[in-house]
């Protein structure tokens, strides 16, 4: 290849990168909407009732459009727990490396993160609980939910036989707090959902508060 010809490839192999990243950041972006609307549409109509067609009118789009990116309702609500799950995620791990730097500052973000206004949104956790309920029958649901929840579980796990070392407590397990802290937070989220014109933010994160005072009265 000659130095004119090289340029020649040079510029035209630049040229085309910004328009294959722009085919697929529209692909993302489309995807991305998709999701989003069905998440709408499962909080509002739940989601056995939801169809493709009502995800395609509630984002503006042609079912054709959704069934080129998805194929099927199966796999649309496979990737929207998908996304929910991820979603929840990154905000767990940013608030984990933000937080601390002791395990006990750790936990106690990481408890009050489950309740801030951003996670404890309505329609968000209808949906959460739409698949939840669905688990049982549909073995995807329950590997993310099931990998979702080893995960968190784990940290929080940790977290807390770190606290109980250095607290030299005695008594219980640090997978007892683990658990009372998340049942303790899953019956707040549904409580939130049905009654949410009685449930108080604050009064949840002073139980939650209260909780974690019984366990580790030294550090709480």
């Amino acid at each position: 290849m000659n130095e004119y010809s090289f340029i020649v490839w040079q510029n035209n192999r630049m040229a085309a990168t910004p328009k294959t990243a722009r085919r697929t950041a529209s692909r993302e972006q489309r995807r991305d909407q998709l999701v989003k609307a069905t998440i709408k549409c499962i909080a509002r109509k739940g989601m056995g009732s939801t169809s493709i067609g009502d995800v395609a009118k509630e984002a503006g789009l042609s079912q054709g459009i959704v069934n080129l990116h998805f194929k099927s309702k199966d796999n649309l609500l496979n990737e929207t727990l998908r996304h929910i799950a991820d979603e929840y995620k990154d905000t767990f791990n940013t608030t984990l490396e933000n937080s601390g730097p002791g395990a006990a500052e750790k936990l106690l973000a990481l408890v009050e993160l489950d309740l801030r206004p951003s996670i404890i949104d309505k329609q968000k956790i209808g949906v959460w609980f739409a698949f939840w309920g669905e688990v049982k029958s549909r073995p995807t649901y329950r590997k993310i939910c099931d990998e979702r929840d080893q995960y968190y579980d784990d940290i929080i796990e940790g977290l807390c036989e770190t606290i109980i070392y250095e607290g030299k407590y005695k008594g219980f397990s640090a997978a007892t707090v683990a658990i009372s802290l998340n049942s303790i937070t899953n019956g707040m989220w549904l409580s939130s959902l049905i009654s949410p014109k009685s449930f108080d933010r604050n009064k949840a994160l002073t139980a939650l508060h209260d909780l974690l005072r019984s366990f580790f009265p030294k550090h709480f």
